[in-house]
């Protein structure tokens, strides 16, 4: 049942509701199946990755030395031919290489000096690159290890005729220019990441169907059901969907029996009571017969009301049940089910009515009005007896609406038996007896009321006593 929260209450929850954003984000992963899932996609993706580049890697470091060092030779045997004129190296053909190619060459000798790209140190590919320097010394040819730095400016560089040293190398400005990998991976695992947040939205759509089905089912609306894809050959969601279906359709029919049940046994009661009466009615007022003839009536008045009670509450737990309304003055109204209670509580007279002056005149239902009032007040009195004040009503002006309050001073109830009490046939021991009268419809119509009215209902510990309140709305 909700209760309008207090400023003080408000204030002493609103650091609870400011949490910092990682517990919140830690909490709605925890309660959310769609984000795990595609946490998991996410995780599985980069350590597939991961295992995938660091893998290619190590296998190319290992092995592509010893399959490309016989094409890497005879390729810088190549280009080192054609850097050179009659066995001496021709600057304008090193500098149409290294156009054409991204590389570096370095030309030293007794007439050249020369270097293609002087912002670039000499072993630049070498020192960016360490691990080939240690992982390339495990490798032998021939009996010879190979792959150090020596062996690779043997591999790179050539010597000409006239004992000039060409060394051939990669520019690396050229390869920075180029996208990267990295960039490539991480696109990759985005559009990846993407693909799977949709595939799994629309995979696990159907438990918001269910989570919508559910509550219109436990709200009493059965007529529409839980749809489900592909019925002929349902998924596992599917499958729960349609066992829910099954479910609220029992819980449908039980529900339909028991109010069949309840409105026949109330109409077929209806006439040996009213005989019944009729004969208690009829017997002789001697004053030995009339304790027990007034005994007999009110017990009989008794049954009647119980049997009334239980019609009008399956009229109003019925979704179309249908309101007579007209322009009430609630004030006024009140006063009459007051003096209508006098008969039966003389203590009724005590009650406190305190109107705000200029309550609006709303569309209401007179008779579901007086029902419920009676009932309010008719249960503050009987929880009274010994109280030092008596029952007080309320009526206020709540925007266009009007807000009721019914307040006794009795013991009241335990809190924890608060939100029970405008259930049906629920009666707290410690606050109600049967020697106190009632069988728990009182308050259980008194909601019935609210709600027809499109209004809401609330019950609190006063402290001391209890107070009910009904807002009513505008119509």
């Amino acid at each position: 049942m909700k209760h309008r929260a207090t400023p003080h209450a408000r204030a002493a929850t609103a650091p609870h509701a400011r949490k910092p954003w990682h517990r919140r984000a830690r909490q709605r992963l925890s309660h959310s199946i769609k984000l795990r899932l595609v946490l998991v996609f996410v995780l599985l993706a980069l350590a597939m990755a991961f295992t995938f580049v660091g893998g290619a890697q190590k296998a190319f470091s290992l092995g592509w030395r010893e399959a490309a060092r016989p094409l890497l030779m005879d390729y810088v045997d190549r280009l080192a031919a054609d850097a050179t004129v009659g066995g001496a190296p021709d600057i304008e053909r090193a500098q149409a290489i290294t156009r054409r190619l991204p590389l570096t060459i370095d030309i030293t000798g007794p007439r050249i000096r020369w270097r293609s790209h002087p912002d670039q140190g000499k072993p630049d590919w070498l020192r960016d690159h360490p691990g080939i320097e240690r992982q390339a010394g495990t490798g032998e040819r021939n009996g010879e290890r190979w792959g150090g730095e020596r062996d690779w400016q043997r591999l790179l560089s050539r010597t000409t005729a006239d004992g000039h040293t060409i060394e051939f190398g990669l520019n690396d400005a050229a390869f920075e220019r180029r996208p990267r990998l990295l960039g490539y991976t991480l696109s990759a695992l985005l559009l990846l990441t993407l693909l799977a947040f949709l595939y799994v939205r629309r995979l696990l759509r159907p438990l918001d169907d269910i989570q919508a089905g559910a509550q219109r089912f436990g709200a009493g609306d059965f007529g529409q059901p839980i749809p489900v894809r592909h019925p002929r050959k349902p998924d596992e969601l599917g499958q729960l969907a349609t066992t829910i279906n099954t479910m609220g359709q029992d819980i449908r029919q039980m529900l339909d029996a028991k109010r069949a049940l309840l409105l026949a046994i109330s109409h077929e009661l209806r006439s040996p009571l009213t005989r019944a009466r009729l004969n208690t009615e009829l017997l002789p007022e001697t004053a030995e017969v009339n304790p027990q003839r007034e005994a007999l009536l009110r017990d009989l008045q008794e049954m009647a009301r119980l049997i009334t009670d239980l019609l009008e509450s399956e009229r109003l737990a019925a979704n179309h049940a249908a309101l007579q309304t007209e322009p009430v003055a609630l004030e006024a109204l009140a006063r009459e089910v007051i003096g209508e209670l006098q008969a039966r509580h003389p203590e009724a007279a005590h009650i406190a009515v305190h109107a705000t002056p200029g309550l609006p005149t709303l569309a209401l239902d007179p008779a579901r009005m007086r029902l419920l009032l009676r009932n309010l007040l008719d249960n503050a009195l009987r929880h009274s007896a010994g109280a030092s004040l008596p029952p007080e009503l309320h009526l206020r002006a709540e925007g266009e609406g009007i807000q009721i309050e019914v307040r006794d001073h009795g013991p009241g109830v335990p809190d924890e038996q608060i939100p029970h009490l405008a259930e049906p046939f629920f009666r707290p021991d410690t606050a109600r007896t049967r020697a106190q009268g009632g069988v728990g419809l009182g308050l259980y119509l008194c909601k019935l009321v609210a709600q027809a009215h499109g209004g809401t209902f609330a019950v609190r510990n006063a402290r001391p006593g209890l107070s009910v309140v009904v807002s009513l709305p505008p119509r």
